[in-house]
């Protein structure tokens, strides 16, 4: 179960960074991409905190025995929300302006 768990959150992961770096195409910027690449970040970021719910405590892994308590897993939700937020003022604030001037 944890094996097909942490193979979920990643390959999760690995499409949230595709999807990200696909966003930005010669035909554009596409939008539903971008916003796809968010939604994968937040469900490795649930993911991580229904391994640590399920396996914190067990000595299955050193770090997922640091998230003991349900507060502590739950701030790894709250991390990709926030991963998910300076990246969007990021992409928003510095990389469209200069990808929309270059096309």
């Amino acid at each position: 179960m944890l094996t097909l768990l942490i193979v979920l959150a990643a390959s999760f992961f690995v499409a949230h960074v595709l999807l990200l770096f696909s966003s930005f195409g010669k035909k554009g910027f596409l939008k539903t991409r971008y916003l796809w690449s968010h939604i994968t970040l937040w469900i490795t970021g649930l993911l991580a905190c229904i391994i640590t719910l399920l396996f914190a405590g067990k000595s299955v892994s050193g770090v997922i025995d640091v998230f003991d308590t349900p507060m502590k897993s739950a701030l790894l939700i709250v991390l990709s929300l926030a991963l998910s937020l300076v990246a969007h003022t990021i992409v928003r604030t510095m990389v469209l302006p200069k990808y929309n001037r270059a096309i």
